[in-house]
This record gives C-alpha cells, structure tokens and sequence, in this order.
C-alpha cells in the first residue's frame, strides 16, 4: 500500500494541512522515496493515522499521544483495550447527558448534574497518559526519548527492534550468559541508547526485570517465541552483573 498526503487525506478524513502538521512534529511521518523523492504513507503509517485518531476522540494532546505512540514497548492489543475503556466512560457519560435532556424535554424539573461530570474519564486518561512516563521513573532519559522520537525513523526502529528479538527468540533455549547472547544484549543496549535514550546498566537491569515481571512486556517478546521474555530477562541480568 502506498497512498499519497492527498490520498491519505482523503480516507482518513484528516486535512493534507493536518498531515503536514503532524509530520513536522514527528508524530506521523510518510516515507520518501529514495527514486522520486515523493512522499508515500504505507500500511503501518495507515494504522498509526487509526491509532492517532482513536486517542484524538479521546482528546488526549498530541504530546501524549506521541509519548504513547513512540514507547518503546508499545503494544497496539493493549492500546485498543485502553481505549475501549476510555470510550465505554465516554458513552456512558454521553447517555447520562441524554437522559437528562430528554427528562428536560419531558419538562421534569431535575437538578441531576452527574451526566455533566469529567472526573472520572479525565482520571482514566490522565492514568494512561502519565504511564509511559512514570514507568521509566528516569526524567532525563524520558526527555531524551522524546527529543529522539520528533526525528525517529519509526518503520525502521520496529524492524531494527524486531529483528534483535527474533535474534533473541533463536537463542531462548541456549543459556542466557553465552557469549552470543550477551552480545546481543550488548547490541540491544545499543541500539535504545541509540534510538531513545542513554541505556544505563541500571535501566537495562530495571528494563529485564519488568520483561518477566510485567505481563504486558512479557506477552509482546514471548510473540516472537515462547520464553523469549525469560532467556532476555536472564540475559541481562548476567549482562548487568559484569
């Protein structure tokens, strides 16, 4: 799938002005065509305009939403379950209007003010926004990612990702202080100082032990084999101890 800024524009209802816009700040960038120098937006640019949208109904700023987006662990399964959530609260607010206006229409006298309570929606956004920030609990690194994730390459930090854990998924069944693995270890370092910020032994270390102890993470490496979340994790750890 290659579609046009226009193209783009014209399926997802957003303006070419829009998508300009959100190229400029990094949250959704088309690729550039090494031939033509023409700009395309491909499958996945296609299904991040689906997630931009989702959290654009949810209100969430584009600073959080990009925050979101950009994660390093970010899991699209757990987003939509996330967002499911956020826009049941957002219903049920809605029908709680409705009934008031139509007890209105009805002339009842009421002086209901629930339907027009925020708090609780607010609350929950507000959860889910913070978290990626909160999870790392290292401002510097978390200001790091984000000046990185403005010019980041995106398709081609998934492939570069994916790629060290289907690596790691080859692996799983070795022992997780072999040489090979701890090359790898070494090369995933690499690559999130690289790519988002300055990994620390300390952050590896806190990074493999939410890959186990976290289901979240867990599920999203043991995608690429089951186990690959525990031989990671053990790498690591064996890694961070030299």
């Amino acid at each position: 799938m290659k579609l046009s800024v226009s193209e783009m524009a014209k399926l997802t209802g957003v303006s070419v002005r829009t998508l300009h816009y959100y190229d400029q700040i990094g949250l959704l960038r088309p690729e550039t065509a090494a031939d033509s120098g023409y700009r395309w937006y491909g499958e996945a640019d296609v299904e991040r305009m689906q997630q931009i949208l989702f959290f654009r109904e949810l209100d969430f700023p584009l600073k959080d939403i990009r925050a979101i987006l950009s994660d390093l662990h970010y899991d699209k399964r757990e987003a939509l379950l996330r967002q499911r959530h956020l826009l049941q609260l957002k219903r049920e607010r809605l029908d709680r209007l409705l009934d008031l206006l139509e007890a209105n229409l009805k002339g009842e006298q009421t002086m209901e003010f629930k339907g027009f309570d925020v708090a609780e929606l607010e609350d929950a956004r507000r959860q889910y926004a913070d978290e990626a920030k909160a999870r790392w609990g290292h401002t510097e690194a978390w200001r790091e990612s984000q000046d990185k994730a403005a010019s980041a390459d995106l398709d081609g930090q998934t492939a570069g990702m994916n790629d060290i854990f289907r690596r790691a998924a080859a692996l799983r069944t070795g022992d997780p202080a072999a040489p090979a693995a701890q090359a790898l270890v070494k090369e995933w370092q690499d690559f999130i100082s690289a790519h988002y910020y300055r990994c620390t032994k300390e952050i590896l270390a806190g990074l493999g032990e939410m890959y186990t102890a976290d289901e979240r993470f867990r599920k999203n490496l043991d995608r690429f084999g089951d186990g690959t979340a525990a031989f990671l994790s053990g790498a690591i750890a064996a890694y961070c101890k030299v």
